[in-house]
């Protein structure tokens, strides 16, 4: 595992031993950030169930102002301290050791560009995640929230939750969900509205 591009570009990352992670893969990391690199200059990013940190990390090295890491196991901590101290990105990473809900709402920002999230899978984190999203202030209609989560989750209740669904990029195992909070009425665009993201949006 490595970092993909920007000023770490290259530098291995430690990630925690045992399976309670699931660092995504280079491969993986590299389309997700080709998507996202349009938005990544001076944002503020939130990488939450951090594990390794290697997401967030990736942001920082490409231009982002100031990630978060959210995450709760002492082992993926101390691993993400490691990582942003061996990247030289320290200076611009918060590491909050809290459960992933508890910690959303102690995030004092005007708003976040990005919140990531890869929670792990089969246990509807991502629906209570997106609930509590609705009501963060520094969640608004411009902040992209990605999730990554198995081919099996079903995403059936965005709409109905006030959400815009914007891409859906499937790998062999996995996928990401691309969101934003629906601007008008919950779940339905504007005809005349463009809604998606540059390049393969």
């Amino acid at each position: 595992m490595r970092v993909i591009a920007g000023t770490a570009r290259s530098l291995p990352l430690r990630a925690p031993e045992g399976m309670d992670t699931r660092p995504t893969t280079d491969r993986i990391k590299e389309t997700l950030f080709n998507i996202l690199q349009p938005y990544l200059s001076d944002c503020v990013f939130v990488d939450l169930f951090s594990g390794s940190g290697g997401i967030g990390i990736e942001a920082l090295s490409r231009g982002a102002r100031r990630a978060y890491f959210i995450e709760q196991a002492p082992r993926a901590i101390a691993c993400i301290q490691q990582n942003l101290t061996f990247t030289k990105l320290a200076d611009r990473g918060i590491v909050i050791k809290q459960d992933a809900l508890a910690a959303l709402s102690g995030i004092r920002e005007e708003q976040a560009d990005i919140l990531f999230m890869d929670p792990p899978y089969g246990q509807e984190y991502e629906k209570r995640v997106l609930e509590l999203c609705r009501e963060l202030p520094w969640v608004t209609e411009d902040t992209l929230i990605v999730t990554e989560a198995d081919l099996k989750t079903d995403f059936d209740y965005l709409e109905d939750s006030g959400f815009e669904l914007i891409k859906e990029k499937r790998y062999k195992t996995n996928k990401h969900l691309f969101l934003r909070i629906a601007k008008k009425n919950p779940g339905r665009l504007d005809e005349n509205e463009e809604s998606g993201l540059p390049g393969e949006f």
